[in-house]
């Protein structure tokens, strides 16, 4: 896959130490991996470089939304997203990424790239079911949760349910327990 300039972290240059780096990532940025299931997107990524004479120690902090559609009512709605990852670089005979924690990049290279690794943590973060905050509080609308609530299974409550159910002897053998 084609490298995107603009998450190339040249390091060749800077001083041991902590650096920082900020990124504004947007849908064209998932776009380019093909991933098309956000509508848009609106993250701050905050990276965290910290050199070391033998290895570069890299944290990636990011909070932000991304637009989604709910998986119940299929509205779109904005997903909050917050989260860290934190990975390390080092210096090898060959280029090997097979360890999601430790990237080891040839001796002589001067820069690391990091978009698989902001990639991989943001979509990884969405959580598995997209619910809109309204079908939690009642507050939406929709002509689905509508049809849903005509298409539930009409019958007595629970309590109801679980006294219809029960064998009459049942009955005298729980009174023992609230008989004390």
């Amino acid at each position: 896959m084609e490298e995107l300039k603009e998450y190339t972290i040249p390091f060749i240059g800077l001083k041991l130490g902590e650096h920082r780096f900020n990124f504004e990532i947007t849908n064209t940025f998932f776009e380019h991996f093909g991933y098309t299931e956000f509508d848009h997107a609106n993250v701050k990524l905050d990276v965290l470089m910290d050199k070391k004479s033998t290895l570069l120690d890299i944290s990636l902090n990011f909070d932000g939304i991304v637009g989604v559609h709910c998986d119940i009512t299929n509205e779109p709605f904005d997903q909050d997203l917050s989260g860290t990852y934190h990975f390390v670089v080092k210096f090898g005979e060959e280029f090997n990424d097979e360890n999601e924690d430790l990237l080891i990049l040839t001796h002589g290279s001067h820069e690391v790239n990091i978009q698989q690794f902001v990639y991989e943590s943001i979509v990884l973060s969405v959580p598995t079911r997209n619910i809109h905050p309204g079908v939690g509080d009642g507050t939406l609308k929709s002509e689905i949760l509508e049809r849903l609530e005509e298409l539930r299974p009409k019958g007595s409550s629970d309590s109801e349910k679980e006294n219809e159910d029960t064998d009459p002897r049942w009955d005298e053998l729980k009174k023992l327990l609230t008989d004390k």
